[in-house]
């Protein structure tokens, strides 16, 4: 780990807060209903969508409504998604003669880009056509993303309404996430990437004959629109099998940069659009340094112990310094790690290098970032949601302590309050840690491992950690494409979404109820620093009791025995 590397780290983390700021005000002015500088163009736009599909943009919802819309519109999504898969082979923009896919991938994958996961058991070249790549899972990146950012503005108004019964309109709020943030957002930054040599074409693959006279298949296609989307939207599902390591999806050293940033800006965002809606940006401001102090210390973990190299190689001989397997010598080791700990903080999970091949402690630090809900910033509008969560257990524990009703931002907290933020925090890990279970005790599961031992369990926390949590990156030392991992990842995937989602709509329809209560001396107030280390702690706390035995088991007794000149 060098100057260069910490200085590149921390350019990164202000450039992207520098422009996050300004993002996040607009983002609140959109969703208050003010005026910006996009809207002479496309309020037009949004109101004949609206007369079009008969929405009615000023009636509102109660939080059952709003959660009746997104379950029903994530239904829909599913089942066109699925049905666009099984027929694929029979419809146009197919031009290498792809078939259907089978059953159990098509519901996975389905399953999987609606719940903004994106978690690929498949490799995309070789099994998607052009139309589904295109109005299967790019529009899936879209309103996937949008149906977590209008949950959390929906949870957002819970707190600044007082004896409201509604919370919003779910179509209102998807529309407006669409249209005015990641529409315009994924133009400009799809421009950019084509003009950087992402491959943007509905022209059948290349044909190339080799220097031994043998004829070589080069896939390309419609991929920079559903790379800037993917990131912008806190997706990941590469267009090719490769990922952001392909050279067709991030060609240069600054197409890197811009993906990086594209994935961590909208959620970094949200925060200052949480702090400008409730009207006290210090409150928006106390958020983002729990967080970024979360990620700063992730990063520097990760990067320190990956830049230590592999003991057994180095004993050997044959190596020397930074861990170089598994990744593109063009990227190298610190936009790597960098990489890593990113999409695993912000739910995207596409990635530039094989995670399985870097040492134990960034898988760590990895699986931890998505188990604990992805908390640090995670996905658009989830991970923001699920930081409040956390806040409201740091409330009630803080309230126990002093003897006091809990409050936060002016509203007493409740027995079903902290019902459902209990529910919204452990729904994913006991997905997780149940699935992982069954996996590791039914040969069905172990048969697709490539590895044995911990980090064969590391293989298997990794992929239900990131399907509970809707992040999609993969170990890739998995053989998940089998009927058993297709149905219980899919089904992983679909608690890990919902029952997070429904309870912070619950939380929102029961606080916007409820009167605002003025702050007395005595009130603990949640944008100083004590809350910030509070709150860093609860995160802290509640992930090591969770996951500190599957950890121990996993990558940390790995890290021991590579010492120990033990590999698996």
């Amino acid at each position: 780990m060098t100057p260069t590397n910490l200085a590149g780290i921390f350019l990164f983390l202000i450039v992207t807060t520098l422009l996050a700021y300004p993002l996040g005000e607009y983002m609140a002015l959109v969703f208050t209903d003010q005026k910006t500088f996009l809207t002479p163009v496309l309020s037009p736009i949004e109101k004949l969508f609206y007369k079009i599909c008969g929405i009615d943009e000023k009636k509102e919802m109660s939080w059952k409504t709003y959660a009746l819309c997104l379950l029903l519109f994530s239904l829909v999504g599913i089942i066109g998604l699925f049905l666009i898969q099984i027929l694929q082979g029979h419809l146009p923009f197919n031009p290498e003669k792809f078939k259907g896919v089978k059953w159990d991938l098509s519901f996975n994958t389905a399953v999987s880009f609606v719940t903004n996961t994106n978690w690929q058991n498949y490799a995309g070249e070789t099994t998607m056509s052009y139309l589904t790549q295109m109005l299967g899972l790019t529009v899936q990146n879209f309103v996937s993303a949008a149906a977590g950012i209008a949950v959390l503005i929906a949870m957002i108004r819970g707190f600044i309404r007082k004896t409201s019964e509604t919370i919003g309109n779910f179509w209102v709020d998807l529309t407006r996430s669409v249209l005015y943030i990641l529409l315009p957002l994924s133009l400009i930054l799809a421009f950019i990437l084509a003009s950087q040599g992402v491959v943007q074409t509905l022209a059948p693959y290349v044909k190339a004959h080799t220097l031994q006279g043998k004829t070589q298949t080069i896939a390309v296609g419609p991929a920079a629109s559903q790379i800037a989307i993917k990131q912008l939207g806190t997706n990941g599902g590469g267009f090719f099998n490769a990922n952001s390591a392909h050279p067709f999806e991030n060609p240069t050293p600054f197409t890197t940069f811009l993906e990086l940033l594209a994935e961590f800006i909208i959620p970094v965002a949200l925060v200052f659009t949480y702090g400008a809606m409730v009207k006290e940006r210090k409150q928006g401001w106390a958020m983002y340094w729990a967080m970024m102090v979360l990620c700063a210390a992730g990063i520097l973990t990760a990067l320190y112990f990956e830049t230590q190299g592999n003991p057994i190689l180095k004993k050997m001989g044959v190596a020397h310094g930074t861990n170089l397997e598994g990744k593109e010598v063009r990227i190298g080791v610190m936009p790597s790690v960098l990489w890593s700990v990113i999409t695993t903080d912000t739910s995207t999970g596409a990635v530039d290098s094989m995670h399985d091949s870097m040492t134990p402690i960034p898988g760590l630090i990895q699986i931890f970032n998505m188990a604990i809900g992805e908390a640090i910033f995670g996905g658009v509008g989830s991970g923001l949601m699920m930081m409040i969560f956390y806040a409201l257990i740091t409330m009630f524990i803080a309230g126990l302590m002093i003897g006091r009703t809990p409050e936060f931002l002016g509203k007493k907290l409740g027995p079903y309050e902290m019902v459902m933020a209990s529910i919204g925090l452990l729904s994913s890990p006991i997905t997780l840690l149940i699935f992982s279970a069954i996996a590791i005790s039914l040969p069905a599961g172990l048969s697709a491992l490539t590895n044995h031992g911990t980090h064969g369990l590391s293989e298997i926390l990794y992929a239900y950690a990131s399907t509970a949590n809707n992040n999609g990156s993969a170990f890739a030392g998995l053989n998940s494409n089998t009927l058993f991992y297709n149905l219980t990842l899919g089904f992983a995937m679909l608690l890990g979404r919902f029952t997070t989602l429904i309870p912070g709509l619950a939380v929102a329809g029961s606080l916007a109820k409820k009167r605002l209560t003025p702050g007395t001396a005595a009130t603990l107030r949640s944008d100083t620093l004590l809350f910030v280390v509070m709150l860093i702690g609860v995160v802290i706390v509640v992930g090591a009791l969770t996951f500190l035995p599957p950890l121990t088991l996993g990558p940390f007794l790995e890290q021991l025995m590579m010492h120990a000149g033990r590999t698996f």
